[in-house]
């Protein structure tokens, strides 16, 4: 009988020498799969012993040319389905590939389930009824150039999944990958070594070698494959099968240590280790990866998939646990071999180690890469220091400028009580980077690096970017969130980035606002308006206030705490509003005179007939409103702008108009013509953390002539 396992990308090699372990024998090897032939004890064999293979399917014919709905019938009909299944039961079908006339696999599916039903009733004037979710017999089809493979799905799907692992974090590795590694790392050699993973997420890999060590078929704990459900399924030879599996498995003595940061992942470990009947044999404990010490006095091996993204929380971490990793490596495991398991090449360079071998994997859809390395007096010789790995020793000059400016906002910032400031702005080129501080977290922002500049070159700083920041503000790396900042079209600001729901309370001039730095593009708070606000604070008292393009109503607040009579604040984003009404509750502001409202500010103010004495006007340097024949542009239609905005500005009111465009250009003849006078304030809005980038924003006090 003709067989194919499935399995990932990468760990063919390993399937094919399991394959010929286990006594079938491999026919063809392609890329995803392997091709075998085996009698129906020897299938089974393969079900419950292999580790690397994801699906067992059962060959029943593969022809060339069939390529077309008619073809596809016609071979599906011809098979002798009553071989595999009668007319009483349920079957289903799974179709894989298109070409120019099979262009959608459910249709090239249903083509088969009308071939098989239309057998069935010829037959037997009797058909069998479809079950997609629990079919007693699965048909797969495969649809290649060459033709069509009409298979039996033999195994059931997702062999990997082994049946202890209930729980798991973020990112999880499967368990087929899992033992791929193991093989790989050279421990199974001598199971007696200690095995050390230091960010063991769910056990995953712990529980995957011993299993391996002790010779234990994996399909032994599992409940029910499809080869059971076919009319040769024989249950006495299968029960013996079962009981000389059993008898195989040894007792050697195992030395598993898992450790990971997180308590929560870390207690489903336990739980799957338990479930696998590994509850002793597994030690794990809580520990920060980033500060290893020794395990164990012997020599072994570390295997680890170590975070890439969804199991942690920023950049910045990434860059931090690859510098510390390799750093503690060189410090407690010499001797030891290592198999590393990441995604990203560069980050692996922080470790400053040189690898012996690299493979190439998938992860589900991830493209991911083992290095393997090999601890010795030499590379431990390299560097046991505690400083950050820099990839450049010219970053030192960004470091040391960022600890100039903060010492010489100092003074200001105590004078002030500012929390949130920046502290750097691209001062050196090649570090193209704006670094602002929020109490105990920072942002930083990554400008578009020129484009003489390679990515790998820029990313690379910005590594040592993210290392010496934390070094040099004393922030810890999950308190630094990195966003890219980039010229911002339409809605594109109000666009979430991946969800953490961190927010956190800073303060200034008396006012509390709630930030957000890892969920949005901006973090809620304008760190540049910060004068023009105490402005609207020192002048708000008894007067009438319109915060046009509020975004989170900070502006608002500083009113509120100011005494102005009645305050309307007006945005577009029902998030954003929202936003701002917590800022409200953060500072105990409640009044019923204190109105917010959502709205294109632009179709607004063409229709608002209320006076206003103090009025707060930043707009977007663009913005598609639907009130504009064309895209709204701050330099070409402030002018009518500001013709809506005179008819709600009291005969004695003052609008403050700022906007963030570079270049931007009062149109003079035009606010004459409006009867408007207006006086540039911007030096006088932009506080000593933003002397260094005096373009930052432009502003305008504006009154009627």
């Amino acid at each position: 009988m003709h067989f194919i396992a499935l399995t990932s990308i990468g760990i063919e090699n390993l399937l094919v020498d399991e394959l010929t372990g286990i006594g079938a024998t491999v026919t063809k090897q392609t890329v995803g799969s392997v091709r075998f032939d085996a009698d129906t004890t020897l299938a089974q064999k393969v079900c419950l012993m292999s580790r690397f293979a994801t699906r067992v399917l059962m060959l029943i014919e593969e022809k060339e040319g069939v390529n077309n709905k008619e073809s596809l019938y016609n071979f599906a009909r011809s098979q002798p389905w009553q071989e595999w299944f009668g007319p009483t039961q349920t079957f289903a079908v799974d179709f894989n590939g298109t070409n120019d006339s099979l262009k959608n696999t459910q249709f090239s599916g249903l083509v088969i389930k009308d071939a098989i039903v239309d057998y069935f009733n010829d037959l037997f004037e009797q058909r069998p009824n479809v079950d997609k979710q629990d079919a007693n017999v699965r048909v797969v089809a495969r649809l290649s150039r060459q033709g069509v493979a009409m298979y039996i799905d033999y195994s059931g799907p997702r062999l990997s999944e082994r049946g202890y692992r209930e729980g798991q974090g973020k990112a999880p590795i499967k368990e087929h990958l899992a033992a791929a590694l193991i093989k790989r790392s050279g421990w199974l050699d001598n199971v007696q070594q200690p095995l050390f993973d230091p960010c063991c997420g769910a056990g995953t890999i712990l529980i995957e070698a011993a299993g391996m060590a002790r010779n234990e078929a994996p399909g032994l704990f599992r409940e029910g494959f499809a080869f059971e459900r076919l009319p040769s399924f024989r249950i006495a030879k299968y029960k013996e099968l079962k009981e000389q599996l059993t008898a195989q498995i040894t007792d050697p003595k195992l030395w598993l240590i898992g450790h990971d940061n997180d308590a929560n992942v870390l207690s489903k470990a336990v739980d799957n280790a338990r479930r696998a009947d590994l509850g002793d044999v597994i030690k794990f404990k809580q520990s920060d990866a980033t500060k290893l010490t020794s395990v164990a006095k012997l020599p072994g091996v570390v295997i680890s998939n170590l975070p890439y993204g969804e199991r942690i929380g920023s950049m910045a971490e990434l860059v931090s646990l690859h510098s510390a990793l390799g750093t503690g490596f060189k410090k407690h495991f010499n001797n030891w071999k290592l198999a590393l398991l990441g995604m990203d090449e560069s980050l692996f360079k922080l470790l400053k180690l040189v690898k012996l071998k690299r493979y190439k994997f998938k992860n589900g859809p991830l493209d991911v890469v083992l290095n393997l390395y090999q601890l010795d007096d030499k590379q431990v010789s390299q560097t046991t220091e505690d400083k950050p790995a820099l990839n450049f020793e010219g970053s030192m000059s960004f470091a040391n400028r960022v600890k100039k400016n903060k010492q010489g906002l100092k003074n200001w910032l105590k004078q002030n009580d500012v929390q949130a400031y920046r502290v750097y702005d691209a001062d050196i080129p090649e570090y193209n980077v704006a670094v602002d501080i929020y109490g105990d977290s920072a942002v930083i922002f990554e400008y578009a690096a020129p484009k003489e500049i390679d990515d790998v070159t820029a990313h690379k700083r910005l590594q040592d970017v993210l290392s010496l920041t934390s070094q040099q503000l004393n922030i810890a790396p999950g308190n630094i969130a990195v966003k890219v900042r980039k010229k911002q079209k339409g809605e594109e600001q109000y666009t979430p980035m991946a969800k953490q729901n961190r927010t956190q309370v800073v303060e200034e001039f008396g006012a509390k606002f709630k930030v957000n730095l890892f969920d949005y593009l901006d973090t809620g708070l304008f760190l540049d308006h910060r004068l023009a606000r105490r402005y609207i604070q020192e002048n708000a008292k008894d007067k009438r206030f319109l915060n046009l393009f509020a975004y989170t109503g900070t502006a608002s607040v500083h009113a509120a705490l100011g005494g102005a009579k009645a305050i309307t604040t007006v945005d577009l984003s029902k998030t954003y509003l929202k936003w701002g009404q917590d800022n409200f509750d953060l500072n105990n502001i409640s009044n019923t005179r204190y109105r917010f409202e959502q709205a294109d500010c632009l179709k607004w103010l063409e229709h608002a007939t209320s006076q206003y004495d103090l009025i707060f006007l930043d707009p977007p340097t663009f913005s598609n409103s639907k009130r504009m024949k064309d895209a709204f542009d701050v330099q070409n239609d402030h002018i009518k702008l500001l013709t809506w905005v005179k008819k709600i500005l009291s005969p004695s009111g003052t609008l403050i108009f700022s906007n963030n465009m570079r270049g931007f250009t009062m149109d003079e003849v035009g606010l004459i013509g409006l009867g408007l006078k207006a006086v540039n304030i911007s030096e006088q809005t932009i506080s000593p953390d933003f002397k260094r980038n005096k373009k930052i924003h432009n502003s305008w006090l504006i009154t009627h002539g």
